[in-house]
């Protein structure tokens, strides 16, 4: 949604993360994500049919942010087609059961308003552990840090469903996902880190064992500690095999090569799924 757009009425989730996670100001954030973009261009993966979902990191983008960009590129084969994105992320602030859906009209980043699809919105809160709570999402940053680069790849023409989970189970996510799942002009995006607070020839060690279960779709491999957002990656795991798709990796660092040698490295991941 264009910032002229936007109705006086609306209700706004402000950006949370803008200034501590990514740039507040629009143009520095603009040229940050663009340069993010062009230098995963550079070394892309290429090929292949378009991605119907994505898992992408979502730490500060100094950290995490080019990792990410391995993965929005690969949009720039589905554009103009996506026109919804349903994104799922864990809650890292506020605690709940179930998964949490906004009330807001739209999320604001530096670079403008994205609408909420309200009527899918409405259809995922049919389901018995899906409901309405702006207090997880009102501080939540593993949703907000994936807009601007939608933004920039896709345009402001697209809809978004923002869902935060909770305490859940994996197969509440995969409902969801498979009452939402749509055609070419839905695209899934899961926001999680990898591991936490390791050694960096440990955390290489363990991510590469959850990037081998995420690629062939061993959900159960994926145990608690291993992903901040393990909930929503393994039911998209669940949903993506029933559908057929297939998984590829597209890159897969840490902290410790991203910003410099560190005592202990958090893991980032990014993954496509056609």
């Amino acid at each position: 949604m264009r910032m002229e757009a936007r109705r006086l009425d609306q209700a706004i989730r402000p950006a949370a993360a803008a200034g501590h996670f990514y740039p507040s100001e629009p143009g520095l954030l603009r040229t940050m994500v663009d340069n993010l973009l062009n230098g995963a261009r550079a070394a892309s993966v290429t090929g292949g049919p378009p991605p119907k979902a994505l898992i992408v990191p979502h730490a500060g983008y100094i950290y995490s942010g080019l990792i990410a960009a391995s993965a929005y590129v690969r949009l720039e084969t589905a554009f103009p087609l996506v026109r919804r994105v349903v994104l799922l992320g864990p809650a890292h602030r506020v605690g709940f059961y179930g998964i949490a859906a906004p009330e807001a009209d739209c999320f604001e980043t530096p670079l403008g308003y994205v609408a909420v699809d309200e009527a899918s919105v409405e259809q995922a809160c049919t389901l018995p552990t899906v409901f309405r709570y702006e207090n997880a999402h009102a501080p939540e940053h593993s949703l907000e840090v994936q807009l601007p680069f939608l933004q920039r790849v896709i345009g402001d023409d697209f809809s978004l469903v923002p869902l935060v989970v909770g305490s859940a189970q994996a197969t509440d996510v995969a409902r969801v996902l498979s009452l939402l799942w749509g055609g070419p002009e839905t695209l899934i995006v899961v926001s999680s880190d990898l591991s936490h607070h390791l050694d960096y020839h440990s955390a290489r060690e363990v991510d590469e064992r959850t990037s081998a279960a995420i690629e062939s779709f061993n959900e159960e491999a994926i145990a608690p500690g291993l992903a901040c957002g393990r909930l929503p990656i393994q039911g998209l795991l669940q949903i993506a095999r029933q559908k057929g798709l297939r998984a590829r990796r597209l890159d897969l660092r840490s902290s410790g090569d991203t910003a410099g040698p560190r005592e202990r490295v958090v893991g980032y991941g990014a993954f496509e799924f056609s």
